[in-house]
């Protein structure tokens, strides 16, 4: 099936992205032509997007606060006979109801310049300065740290945590070339220790030997081989007391979502001892 999916915000649009490709996740076999027309703040703009969705009727989901603009937007596709869904209506009404107070009409409003946005920018400089194992007289400073053998998605990991607002380093575990003892001394940061299969690492290491062009035929993607890395990480997770997470059948959201429960439950613990 063919589907046209016209995303329309008066901001970046971020958030209408992700609620379109969560929903469409659950969907098989659907190709879908994505319209995103991100600042729509005036009818002029939005006439020349209505132009567009005539021309490519499919469903319409968007985010506008003006009140003209979405009362246009609403009416043309009622015309047009295309459902216009606004998904954010259901919470701020329910918050509206809950506060007692009506929400701000302000685009972007969650985007704005404040503390959380520039520790968010400072954790992103933080994380990119401290990948795969460099600097490790500051991993005090760090929020998370993360260590596992080669391409356990370490890297991938960190910058989408630190995009969340955590510093965090990480540091790859070599049979050959045991880790600095720093990693063994940290007492601020959280450290968490990546593990997968060898079958599944055999085939991430092969894949990235054969785009690099050169051998796939070497220890590094020996089975046993990399069956004693991975021995050998788990010893040392175990004998320093990290959790573990298993990223064999989990994507880089779903690995970043375990370690942030991880570092929530530690500190409640810490609140309550």
């Amino acid at each position: 099936m063919r589907l046209h999916l016209h995303l329309l915000s008066d901001s970046t649009g971020e958030t209408l992205e992700n609620i379109a490709k969560a929903a469409l996740a659950q969907f098989d076999d659907v190709e879908t032509l994505r319209h995103f027309w991100p600042m729509v703040r005036s009818e002029a703009h939005l006439e020349r997007i209505l132009q567009e969705i005539a021309q490519n009727p499919g469903l319409v989901i968007f985010t506008l606060v003006n009140n003209d603009v979405r009362r246009t937007l609403e009416s043309r596709c009622r015309a047009m006979g295309l459902p216009a869904i606004a998904p954010l209506d259901p919470v701020s009404h329910a918050l509206s109801n809950l506060l007692g107070q009506e929400a701000k009409a302000r685009p972007g409003r969650q985007h704005t310049l404040d503390a959380a946005y520039f520790a968010r920018v400072d954790a992103i400089q933080f994380t990119m300065a401290h990948d795969d194992g460099i600097g490790a007289e500051d991993w005090e400073e760090c929020d998370i740290v993360l260590a596992g053998v080669s391409r356990s998605s370490k890297t991938p990991t960190s910058i989408y945590l630190a995009n969340r607002g955590y510093k965090t380093a990480n540091i790859p575990i070599v049979v050959e070339s045991p880790p600095p003892p720093e990693l063994f001394t940290l007492r601020h940061p959280l450290v968490v220790g990546l593990t997968t299969s060898a079958d599944r690492l055999v085939q991430i290491r092969r894949n990235r030997l054969l785009s690099l062009n050169q051998s796939p035929e070497t220890a590094y993607v020996d089975q046993d081989s990399v069956q004693r890395e991975i021995a050998y990480a788990r010893r040392m997770f175990a004998d320093n007391g990290w959790p573990v997470i298993d990223v064999t059948r989990r994507s880089i959201e779903e690995t970043a979502a375990a370690i942030i429960a991880l570092c929530n439950e530690r500190a409640l613990q810490d609140r309550d001892a």
